[in-house]
């Protein structure tokens, strides 16, 4: 992408500010080609780091162009995104999953974002009104992550990385309510200015600088069928039980009923009711239950490895 920037003398000067697609990879072959068809016309370059699937996922993105690297499988996903992070050459990178998709209303956004018109983009095609809908989201939802993560960004003056609102799609449609939207998740980062810690599977970057919104959302396909929820929600309570392992959760009766009770309910009713999770009907249902039972079975996994150590 071509930027016109001011020089110390006051001139203007064109600069290729160049897109690096970045994603970490393990048995994607049904997903991989659709990723990176989506993300080729407006990437520099694409780098998969490839955890030694054993299908055609390397075969699959070496033939739309991709660079491909093989690393040997890691329980935190994130050490191999990071370790495709580093690779990448571009002036901005776009790390994203072989589950997702990059509509062309998000990659005129990203190129708003390279070429330094992202502020006149958002003027000139997002609706007011549903900019100051998405931005009332926008900051519920960082309030939220701020709760959990502490402190987002540093005070810079320059915005280094975004946002990116993800519509994610459960069981073949687009899951509106029960507190899905908008997920947001840093993903367009300046080179060198955000890194992923990989200290458990649903932490935020650290970004040195400033962190905006892209408006417009990254599609996120990562439950077509229930088979394949119920896969990933295996693998997903047994990253928890390793956290609640890594910093001693007592494994008590007490948290036994908290774990098993408690806090399900809670969930569920946050979830089904307070975040309207009905409107989306069977689907915000099966959503809401089998999002409160993650941590009875994340419990369940832990008790067991803590009782088979006694």
């Amino acid at each position: 992408m071509k930027n016109t920037v001011s020089t110390e003398n006051g001139k203007q000067k064109t600069e290729n500010v160049k897109l690096s697609v970045v994603l970490a990879t393990f048995n994607e072959e049904d997903n991989i080609g659709l990723c990176l068809e989506s993300v080729k016309s407006i990437a520099d370059e694409i780098i998969v780091v490839d955890e030694s699937s054993i299908d055609k996922t390397r075969e699959i993105a070496k033939k739309l162009g991709a660079k491909v690297f093989k690393v040997r499988h890691k329980p935190i996903f994130h050490k191999t995104k990071q370790k495709a992070i580093d690779k990448a050459v571009g002036d901005w990178i776009f790390q994203i999953d072989a589950d997702e998709r990059i509509s062309q209303k998000l990659k005129l956004e990203i190129k708003s974002v390279l070429n330094g018109r992202h502020s006149e983009f958002i003027l000139e095609s997002i609706p007011k009104q549903v900019r100051n809908n998405k931005a009332r989201l926008f900051k519920r939802h960082e309030d939220l992550i701020g709760k959990r993560e502490g402190k987002l960004r540093k005070k810079t003056g320059m915005v280094v990385a975004f946002f990116v609102p993800r519509m994610n799609f459960f069981l073949g449609k687009p899951l509106k309510y029960a507190g899905v939207y908008p997920d947001g998740v840093i993903r367009l980062i300046k080179r060198g200015r955000a890194r992923l810690p990989s200290r458990s599977v649903h932490e935020l970057m650290e970004v040195d600088g400033e962190v905006a919104w892209l408006f417009n959302d990254l599609q996120h396909h990562d439950s077509p069928t229930l088979k394949r929820y119920l896969e990933r929600a295996n693998r997903y309570t047994d990253l928890s039980a390793r956290e609640f392992e890594r910093i001693r959760l007592p494994h008590n009766s007490l948290f036994l009923i908290h774990y098993s009770l408690t806090k399900p309910l809670l969930v569920f009713l946050n979830l089904y009711f307070r975040h309207k999770g009905f409107l989306d009907g069977m689907r915000g249902f099966v959503w809401s239950i089998f999002s409160a039972l993650h941590f009875p079975l994340a419990y369940f996994k832990y008790w067991q490895t803590e009782k088979g150590k006694v």
